[in-house]
């Protein structure tokens, strides 16, 4: 059954924040100033953005950075967020400082894209990527990626802006990493994570397709972003290495850990974004980090900044069925582009990231946590 209703928020009293809910906004606004810094956003004055997924993670930390921005053009900018389910209190909290529509509904039925109102910059952050979720949302998963980045892209005009946002997942079954814009993965469809894949690989191929209409769409392949605006049922690696160090004072492993993954912290990556929107002259960008570490050097990483003991399995299995074993992509055409990243080092994002879930983890337990 579709379900569809819309929530404008606006200026909202903020003084009777609790410490933990405060703290939690205090990281996900210094995050979108940090990603801000550099950006000329002068030519979004005056238009209408749309942003799919803004309850998830990228979505949220890019829902925010919209916000600072409708601030700084002195409120010239008209903000739309596409959720699937209720915002969570941090998001609402922040969004209630500025002006911002919710439509709260599921972006694979037509009749809640047809809901939508037309904006001129439209970025589709909305997606299934979590390992778990993914076995239970296939259809809904190659729907999001290619029915509904259709739909997008036909609501839009010649000059409109569109940003996809792809994966690294899309280089699975190569070798020799770093991989680099010009190559595409092996997978069969048969592959555990094929939704997952195929629909990634699919709206990128939609949006070059409406680049020859006029549209400015560019994907982005994003690799392992992380840091504050996850929810606390999150089941990547990270955040599962997190939430059990908080419950139990103790990490365990599923495999031995040996798979490589290169991160990238969340306001590097919204800093990457934003100027690939804005500015980016080509059709498809990778976007990823310098942070290179094995799932098991990262497990224990954060049990030494959570004092949380580590535990691997008896056997030597070498990775979970279905995931990569090393991921790590090339950024040098964005490099080219624009110049060096100057990234958050990764002590700091893991230090952020720790307090971020050490915030939630008490917001659930408050009043505005259970909205």
């Amino acid at each position: 059954m579709h379900s569809c209703c819309h929530t404008t928020l606006s200026m909202g009293n903020t003084n009777s924040l609790t410490g933990s809910l405060q703290a939690a906004i205090e990281l996900l606004k210094q995050d979108a100033a940090d990603a801000l810094r550099g950006v000329s956003f002068e030519t979004l004055r005056g238009s209408k953005v749309l942003v799919t997924g803004a309850s998830g993670f990228v979505g949220s930390h890019l829902l925010t950075t919209l916000l600072k921005m409708q601030k700084e053009l002195n409120g010239d900018l008209s903000i739309y967020a596409a959720v699937r389910r209720q915002a969570p209190p941090w998001l609402a909290s922040i969004c209630a400082e500025g002006l911002v529509t919710f439509y709260e509904g599921d972006l694979s039925q037509a009749a809640f894209l047809s809901s939508l109102p037309t904006a001129d910059v439209v970025i589709h952050a909305a997606t299934y990527g979590q390992p778990g979720r993914l076995a239970d949302n296939s259809d809904l998963t190659l729907k999001l990626n290619t029915l509904s980045t259709f739909y997008l892209l036909d609501r839009l005009r010649p000059g409109d802006r569109f940003l996809f946002l792809s994966s690294s997942e899309v280089y699975g079954g190569l070798t020799d990493p770093p991989f680099h814009e010009e190559q595409i993965g092996t997978t069969n469809t048969t592959h555990p994570r094929a939704c997952y894949i195929e629909g990634k690989r699919c709206g990128e191929a939609i949006c070059s397709a409406y680049r020859t209409k006029g549209i400015d769409a560019k994907a982005v392949r994003l690799c392992h972003a992380y840091g504050p605006g996850t929810r606390s049922d999150d089941q990547r690696a990270m955040n599962s290495f997190i939430e059990m160090a908080l419950r139990e004072k103790r990490i365990t492993l599923l495999d031995a850990g040996l798979a490589r993954r290169s991160y990238c912290y969340i306001s590097d990556a919204g800093a990457m974004l934003w100027r690939i929107l804005l500015m980016g002259k080509d059709a498809l960008y990778n976007v990823g980090g310098d942070y290179r570490t094995t799932i098991a050097e990262l497990a224990q990483r954060i049990g030494a900044i959570m004092d949380a003991v580590v535990v691997k399995p008896q056997d030597d299995r070498r990775s979970m069925p279905g995931a990569s074993y090393e991921v790590e992509v090339s950024i040098a055409r964005y490099e080219n582009e624009f110049g060096g990243l100057k990234s958050v080092d990764p002590n700091e994002g893991l230090r952020r990231t720790v307090a971020w879930h050490e915030a939630i983890r008490q917001i659930a337990t408050e009043p505005q946590g259970r909205l």
